[in-house]
């Protein structure tokens, strides 16, 4: 489980094809933190660390092709920057909102602008099933947890404060890019129950 709240970036040192699998090493400032067998958030995808390199800052994780179908981390190229989030501790304060690292699609990038002094970026994306947004709602793009200002059917819109523009990958968007995008859970399940609730 995670918040939603970037800690640092990693560079994409090298990607590896195994079959339908995809290898990524990358390099992080705490890399010698981690250990082997634990989760991270990679702009937003909870993938599993399987080998390590403290001493050159490196790791590496493999993402599956339903990983690879769902995100953005297929079209990753070497050099790129990802988000980062480690799992959550019990007992620590939620900055975000509740995140499980399973993302449910890709979006595009729409539309980026400055706005007194904060960024405003547009998203879009198929709206199928339960991918809702709504106003003031939560949602989390490449593993940031962020809050919806506007809400339309397969599109919406976020604010970003300086801090989290100049610290996120989300100061190299550029228009067409792709993004990760994890609905709010709670809006999921009532999507869902809605759904369910009609046929009854």
């Amino acid at each position: 489980m995670f918040t939603g709240i970037v800690e640092s970036t990693a560079v994409v040192l090298d990607l590896v094809q195994d079959q339908s699998n995809l290898d990524l090493i990358l390099e992080c400032k705490f890399a010698d933190e981690l250990k082997i067998d634990q989760s991270v958030a990679h702009n937003g995808v909870c993938l599993t660390v399987v080998e390590l390199d403290p001493m050159q800052s490196k790791y590496r994780v493999t993402a599956i092709k339903e990983t690879l179908d769902r995100s953005n981390l297929g079209s990753l190229k070497i050099g790129d920057e990802v988000n980062l989030e480690r799992c959550m501790k019990l007992g620590d304060r939620l900055d975000g909102h509740m995140v499980q690292g399973h993302v449910d699609c890709v979006a595009q990038v729409e539309k980026i602008e400055m706005v007194d002094g904060s960024h405003k970026f547009w998203f879009s994306y198929l709206p199928e099933g339960p991918r809702i947004t709504v106003s003031k709602g939560s949602i989390c793009v490449n593993g940031v947890s962020l809050t919806v200002v506007d809400s339309e059917p397969g599109k919406f819109s976020i604010a970003l404060i300086p801090y989290t523009y100049e610290h996120t990958n989300f100061r190299k968007f550029e228009i067409g890019d792709q993004v990760n995008l994890e609905f709010d859970i709670l809006g999921k399940y009532i999507a869902e129950l809605m759904v369910t609730r009609s046929f009854t």
